[in-house]
């Protein structure tokens, strides 16, 4: 027996292991059979905004759009580098203009906005979040297993996605310097890294701060997009020919497969639509509509068309035709501005990756990792210092790698229309399963979808040799620790239940047993409800005793944002009760806090006179290994490398007595 100590670590599960974790993720929130009488605490959530303030809209153009309102900076440029070599032809820039507006239409207005904005998880959007809504609405155990293996996919390709965005969108708005004079080429990669730089050691302040501007920054990003490129479309109004698809499906076909090639570049104009669907919890649907329709569609629409403008004019304007738009006097500023917009892309992608790891670890995907909140009011707002270094090491490699944005390009995309395939299959089986549409309706509708998400992922991966790889490889790589763990938690839990003693057992014993009961209180955390937990059955066979009060505490992580039913409580025997206390995916646990309000149902908890018993497992090998050699050392080392149950559950560890033992997987 080893007290206390914040520095114990459990080889075992997250978010903590066998004795001391959460129980695996429930559907729903359901009252479990209990011995004795249940009381259970409602929580109440509000539901989707339906408010349409000028700070709300604000907010929304600022954290939804950032992503996306900073694509005209590198888009159209890249789509057409493809073809400039012998020159580029009026129908050529008209064809790749009608891709990206009609990418646009199909793809944001039509697919995100008006169909996936309708499959939300009690308010909250995502890729997890919607796995975890058609894992509801699976049949049948591989049923469910394929749709976690699709949400899996997505969350490691967002991750994928994550690294590149910063890095393009920083380096292609301090590539405007160049435009301004030559001089500044060689400043371009210094000063993109210590932009990069401070963003990432800044965020442990949170986004409070910096989230003030956000809305007013983009508000101006998007209102200098729309002017500058109207000025240009008046001066060759030609170009709005291309509004018709005629364009596009034209340069399709005079291409063939070379099209494909400027698809991979296309799609560079529609990254961040995801963020429209993972960020709806925060603003609601209806505002993120508005907000596009109104506001960031047609801004897009002009600048891209007056980039086309100046091309028809000047093909040489190629060589930079987002800041060969705005006159001479206003480059330097409009420099600044774009660095300013690129950053709060940035951002946004940064506190997404943080949401995401965090659903990862809650949903049991990921180990236990520090969550800090920068907030007292605003739940979402957290810092991940693990994930914030992650990301900064990856984002500073691949800016000393490629050196510009152009080669990036080759990288960006194959993440996000990957992340667009696993995006719609879920969605499918959401529209047939949870709203009932019919067969030929879902087949109506996900079929195109599906289909121009295939072209665009094909695209891209073309550009697999050029770059590609980059975030193919991140995401294979987190695609199997992700499966990895989620394994070795399986069989640890069901190894747990083997080896266990049923608590019933167990209580109906008690009264022969002739144990000594000592004053305090001793609380079992246990992700097996229905089982003893291991720590108690070593304190019993080496203290010989068990405390006046017990509580057996288990932790559900639930497949909704929050939970609906905080606490569950039952007297199982006198002086023991079980506790059962369930969390969303998007809350962090506080075990003490929440011990505390059992006083409002009669259970005395007094935190000085609770000791919290933890066990302490240590993984061997079984001699039949469920797990191949390589996966069984992966889980141990992420096992000994998670946050500690202590901290995770804000357990004060001066408060804590570890019990050890070993199990074989």
């Amino acid at each position: 027996m080893r007290p206390g100590g914040s520095s114990a670590r459990r080889d075992a599960a997250c978010p903590g292991d066998a004795s001391c974790t959460a129980a695996p993720p429930r559907p729903t929130p359901c009252r479990r059979h209990q011995h004795g009488t249940a009381v259970t605490n409602q929580i109440h959530h509000p539901g989707a905004k339906n408010t349409l303030a000028p700070g709300l809209l604000l907010g929304v153009l600022g954290v939804v759009y950032g992503d996306i309102g900073t694509s005209p900076l590198y888009a159209l440029r890249a789509s057409l580098l493809h073809f400039s070599a012998d020159g580029l032809e009026r129908w050529e820039i008209l064809g790749v203009l009608s891709l990206i507006f009609w990418s646009l239409v199909l793809v944001v207005t039509v697919k995100y906005v008006l169909l996936i904005l309708r499959a939300d998880n009690r308010g909250e959007g995502g890729i997890l979040a919607l796995m975890a809504l058609a894992q509801r609405v699976g049949r049948g155990q591989s049923g469910r297993h394929l749709v976690m293996l699709i949400g899996i996919a997505g969350a490691s390709l967002f991750f994928g996605d994550g690294i590149i965005t910063p890095a393009i969108s920083v380096l292609s708005a301090v590539e405007g310097l160049k435009v301004i004079s030559p001089a500044f080429t060689d400043a371009v990669i210094p000063i993109s890294l210590a932009v990069l730089l401070a963003l990432f050691l800044v965020q442990y302040k949170g986004t409070h701060s910096i989230g003030k501007v956000f809305g007013p920054v983009t508000a101006l990003w998007f209102g200098s997009l729309g002017v500058l490129g109207l000025v240009e479309i008046v001066r060759e109004p030609a170009v709005l020919a291309a509004l018709s698809p005629h364009y596009a499906i034209e340069f399709c076909f005079r291409y063939h497969l070379a099209a494909f090639i400027a698809l991979g570049s296309v799609v560079l104009a529609v990254t961040g639509a995801e963020a429209l669907y993972a960020d709806m919890g925060h603003f609601g649907a209806r505002p993120i509509r508005l907000v596009w329709l109104w506001a960031v569609l047609p801004a897009l629409t002009l600048n891209y068309f007056g980039q086309g403008a100046l091309l028809l004019a000047d093909r040489a304007a190629l060589e930079n035709p987002f800041y060969l738009l705005a006159p001479e006097w206003f480059r330097l500023p409009l420099v600044v501005l774009a660095t300013g917009a690129t950053i709060i892309a940035s951002q946004a992608m940064i506190s997404g990756a943080f949401s995401i790891a965090r659903q990862c670890v809650q949903l049991g995907f990921l180990p236990r990792m520090t969550i800090t909140h920068t907030s007292e009011t605003e739940e979402g707002q957290i810092y991940m210092p693990q994930v914030n270094i992650a990301l900064l090491i990856g984002v500073v490699i691949l800016v000393l790698s490629f050196h510009d944005s152009d080669s990036l390009a080759a990288a960006y995309g194959i993440a996000v229309t990957g992340t667009f395939l696993c995006t719609t299959c879920l969605a499918g089986l959401v529209f047939r399963r949870q709203f009932g549409w019919s067969r030929p309706a879902v087949a109506a509708v996900v079929a195109p979808m599906l289909a121009l998400d295939a072209a665009f992922f094909i695209s891209n991966v073309l550009k697999v040799p050029d770059g590609g790889w980059v975030p193919l490889l991140l995401g294979a790589w987190l695609f199997t620790v992700m499966l990895t763990w989620r394994r070795g938690r399986d069989l640890l839990f069901a190894r747990f239940r083997q080896d266990s003693l049923p608590l019933k057992s167990f209580l109906a014993r008690l009264p022969q047993s002739r144990t000594i009961r000592v004053p305090g209180i001793a609380v079992f955390m246990t992700s097996q409800a229905d089982y003893v937990p291991n720590a108690l059955l070593h304190n019993l066979k080496h203290n010989k005793v068990l405390h006046e009060r017990v509580l057996f505490v288990t932790v559900e992580n639930l497949d909704v944002p929050q939970a609906p039913q905080r606490r569950e409580v039952a007297e199982l025997a006198p002086g023991i009760h079980r506790v059962m206390l369930r969390y969303g995916f998007q809350e962090t646990p506080n075990i003490p806090r929440e011990l505390e309000a059992l006083r409002e149902y009669g259970v005395a908890f007094e935190p000085m006179q609770a000791s919290y018993f933890l066990g302490r497992e240590t993984l061997v090998a079984a001699s039949v290994p469920k797990m191949a050699g390589w996966r069984q050392w992966l889980f141990s080392a992420m096992s000994r490398n998670a946050m500690p149950a202590t901290e995770f559950f804000r357990i004060p560890s001066d408060r804590v007595v570890e019990l050890g033992v070993r199990i074989a997987i």
